[in-house]
């Protein structure tokens, strides 16, 4: 599917995006075989760690991975709601599987860990007896097409050096509209369409959700998208339309950004993963003459000063703040944070001592 649509592509610029929309609408040719990744049965014990936060996502293959989502959409109900033939299911995990780039970060063991956790936060929540099917569907298909192709560079990178993505989206959340867009190229192919036996007016309600989720995950709008909803969630209301989906966003944005929820040994790995990203970036942006944020540049930044801040500042408040909807996640979720913010600033502490040690070595060997 990769090379089908990378040979349709045309010229590409810069940080490259996979698809040139421009074409006029040349119809890709779709694989008609049956998806050939293995049909893993998932063990009891499997099935049950599935649902919790504490899941190691390290210790799988991407097949096993594949399966694993294939038996999420299974188990909510969603094949049999959305009348999706299985077949077409595994096609289109593949199509997905196949259009996650290998960042270090970036990459489609991250879009399982998001997808994962919605999995698992649709569990702990009992978001069955809250929200609809079709509301499901849409959390659980956002979180999988969250970062499609995603090139490992970020939005500031894209609109600073004028990429073929920032020109097309006028600097307007570039990389998220290219997810969409890419989202909904894998479903217009018919043997990728896992929602071809809906009708027309209920897919375009779908599509336009997914499209709400996936931009939402752009973290230059996180103090916007907190704000509406700590508005609202004193006074929830199911019922309504618009706290739904303003609930929804900050579910796909707790799930995006829910790495240090996860036990140490799960969710330390992913640090260094973005940090290698973050380096790889900054060192591009200090070759081409370009602004450097100082939370990417090798010189400035360490594990734990990477980590306080956003686990303070950003993780804390906001899984704060759904838990006064959801009082069951503090304990499974909430206070791993909290530990994850002690372990770092500890490591700081620990930081902070060698270097007030290696200068007072330093200062020693210079008075003498």
């Amino acid at each position: 599917l990769r090379d089908e649509m990378t040979s349709r592509g045309g010229s590409r610029v810069n940080c490259p995006c996979k698809y040139n929309f421009s074409e006029d609408g040349k119809k890709l040719t779709p694989r008609r075989d049956v998806p050939s990744y293995p049909k893993y049965t998932l063990s009891q014990e499997t099935i049950e760690a599935l649902k919790k936060p504490t899941f190691d996502v390290w210790h799988w293959e991407h097949n096993e991975m594949l399966s694993c989502l294939e038996y999420m959409y299974h188990d909510l109900g969603l094949v049999k709601e959305f009348n999706m033939n299985p077949i077409t299911l595994k096609r289109w995990l593949l199509g997905i599987q196949e259009n996650y780039r290998s960042n270090p970060f970036h990459n489609f063991r991250h879009c399982f860990c998001v997808s994962q956790m919605m999995y698992g936060m649709i569990h702990l929540c009992n978001l069955q007896e809250k929200l609809t099917l079709t509301d499901m569907g849409i959390l659980m298909t956002a979180a999988v097409c969250h970062d499609l192709d995603h090139p490992g560079y970020n939005n500031t990178y894209q609109i600073n050096a004028r990429t073929e993505l920032a020109v097309r989206y006028n600097d307007i959340s570039p990389l998220e509209n290219h997810h969409c867009a890419v989202a909904f190229q894998i479903l217009s192919l018919p043997e990728c369409n896992i929602f071809a036996n809906v009708d027309p007016e209920a897919f375009k309600q779908i599509r336009q959700a997914v499209i709400t989720l996936i931009l939402a995950t752009d973290m230059a709008r996180h103090g916007e998208i907190l704000d509406s909803f700590k508005q609202k969630v004193d006074n929830f209301d199911f019922t309504n339309e618009e706290h739904v989906t303003c609930l929804k966003m900050v579910l796909i944005k707790c799930c995006d950004i829910s790495n240090e929820v996860r036990p140490t040994e799960v969710a330390e790995p992913w640090v260094d993963c973005l940090l290698e990203e973050y380096f790889m970036q900054s060192d591009r942006e200090k070759s081409e003459g370009l602004p450097v944020a100082p939370f990417m540049d090798r010189d400035k930044v360490t594990k734990p000063t990477a980590q306080i801040g956003f686990i303070k500042f950003v993780l804390i408040p906001m899984f704060e703040t759904v838990m006064k909807l959801f009082p069951q996640i503090e304990e499974i979720m909430v206070q791993p944070l909290r530990d994850s913010r002690d372990h770092y600033e500890e490591l700081k502490q620990i930081d902070d001592a060698m270097t007030e040690k290696k200068k007072t070595e330093n200062i020693a060997v210079v008075t003498l």
